[in-house]
């Protein structure tokens, strides 16, 4: 498959990789592919289907907005959001692209189709260009999950292009079992593999240097999160809780009475490592698409971890083998199934970076390719069925505590696969299809609408997404 390291994980801003980064990433692109915007007096982006139902908690006009001014998700600075917005709005007008001015207000050039969808996916956008003679432009895409964007009618384009860059890479993979077939033959492991097929497109130093970027982005978002306090934006007042457990907990650490120690503290941390994250996802902050921003915790709090607890001798070669490995978990799924909240539910999210994180665990501690395989389908089997239903359309609950959660889930499937010997009964190319195959019998409503699920159980007041 013709897919990178640095596709699965992405810097960006929160909340949502698909209804935030996707959007921005389009907005943009539409412009860019048009040309020169001499001719153009308006703008207007229509949004469907999940975009529409939980946009508004989940950003998505501003990324809109953002993206039409050119904006990207990993430049654009999260703190000057709100007022770049808010010229826009008092102006009544915006620049495409920073450069060509034209009328536009939120009111009138977005427009939101609750009750549609378009055809090839839940997450649809159209884009119209209107000009001086009187024509219109327009472009459909859909927002697939993690950040990923295709255009309309791209899918057997983008198959035929996929299948003749996997010729090009040393190890090609559609299947697990391609995977592990390739490390018998090959005598190496799976991130030696990952990292052989990385080298064929930049250089080693290239790609460790990208890998400890990202990272160095996930370290500061953890640390951020257990230092910031307050609210979370949105309308339901969900107080951070990360730094006030975190300090709580290092004021323990600290005191000379320890009687109340349990061991399962060190797991609580964890747990505080993935909601400082996805507190500071919630609020619109920087994070590190992972394979989503609706489950960007879970790998940034096993791979610390992993550096601070698991004693490892080379901690920055056992970071890069965690996130090479975790990456081939997450390029299965999307191939052979989606990571996408709006298609699959949160078994697409939460469960993929749960395998991905187990996976990448077991590799860095040096476990077997079968092993590896044994994590990751442990992590994805037992979150099968887990529905995407966030409350008042906001990435916040049950958001937050799932990633906390499925944190925990990732260290124990690791734990049970590097006490095995690899064989197992499920294998992880069956649990992926299976995931498919629920996803497809979910019912919408509980796919990113908030039309069942919690999101309909708890009453909201004062939101504009509900």
């Amino acid at each position: 498959m013709d897919m990178s390291v640095f596709d699965l994980f992405k810097i960006g801003i929160g909340p949502s990789s698909s209804h935030t980064v996707g959007p921005m990433v389009a907005a943009r692109r539409f412009l860019v592919e048009y040309g020169p915007l001499d001719q153009v007096v308006g703008v207007e982006a229509a949004l469907y289907g999940s975009l529409a139902l939980t946009g508004v908690g989940h950003a998505t006009d501003k990324a809109v907005i953002l993206g039409l001014m050119g904006e990207t998700p990993q430049d654009v600075a999260p703190d000057e959001v709100d007022s770049k917005l808010a010229a826009i709005e008092a102006a009544g007008e915006i620049a495409l692209l920073g450069t060509h001015v034209v009328p536009f207000t939120a009111a009138t050039g977005l427009v939101w189709h609750k009750s549609e969808s378009l055809p090839e996916h839940p997450n649809g956008m159209r884009f119209t260009l209107k000009l001086a003679d009187g024509s219109r432009v327009d472009k459909v895409y859909y927002s697939i999950g993690g950040g990923f964007i295709r255009e309309a009618g791209e899918a057997q384009a983008e198959a035929a292009v996929e299948s003749a860059a996997a010729a090009r890479v040393v190890f090609p993979f559609d299947t697990m079992e391609q995977l592990l077939a390739h490390g018998v033959e090959s005598g190496l492991s799976i991130p030696e593999m990952l990292r052989a097929n990385e080298c064929v497109k930049r250089s080693d130093e290239e790609l460790n240097a990208g890998l400890d970027r990202i990272w160095h982005v996930m370290r500061d978002c953890i640390a951020h999160g257990l230092e910031t306090t307050g609210n979370l934006p949105g309308g339901l007042n969900v107080k951070r809780r990360a730094a006030k457990l975190w300090r709580l907990a290092q004021e323990a650490k600290a005191s000379d009475n320890r009687a109340n120690d349990l061991p399962h503290d060190a797991v609580h941390l964890v747990s505080l490592y993935a909601m400082a994250v996805n507190e500071e996802n919630a609020a619109g902050g920087r994070v590190v698409t992972a394979p989503t921003n609706g489950a960007a915790g879970i790998i940034p709090a096993v791979l610390r971890y992993y550096a601070q607890d698991c004693r490892p001798s080379d901690p920055v070669g056992g970071v890069r083998r965690f996130m090479l490995t975790a990456a081939a978990i997450g390029m299965l799924c999307k191939r052979n199934a989606s990571i996408s909240g709006a298609e699959v539910g949160c078994q697409g999210e939460v469960g993929v970076a749960c395998a991905m994180a187990a996976a990448g665990l077991v590799a860095a501690l040096g476990g077997t390719n079968e092993q590896i395989e044994n994590a990751a389908e442990i992590g994805i089997e037992h979150h099968l069925g887990m529905t995407c239903d966030p409350i008042g359309g906001l990435v916040q609950i049950p958001c937050i505590e799932r990633n906390g959660m499925g944190a925990v889930k990732a260290i124990t499937a690791a734990s049970l696969a590097l006490k095995g010997d690899g064989t197992h009964f499920v294998s992880l190319d069956e649990v992926i299809e299976t995931m498919r195959q629920t996803g497809a019998d979910m019912q919408d409503k509980y796919k990113e609408t908030s039309l069942g699920g919690l999101a309909i159980h708890v009453i909201t007041v004062n939101h504009a997404a509900c």
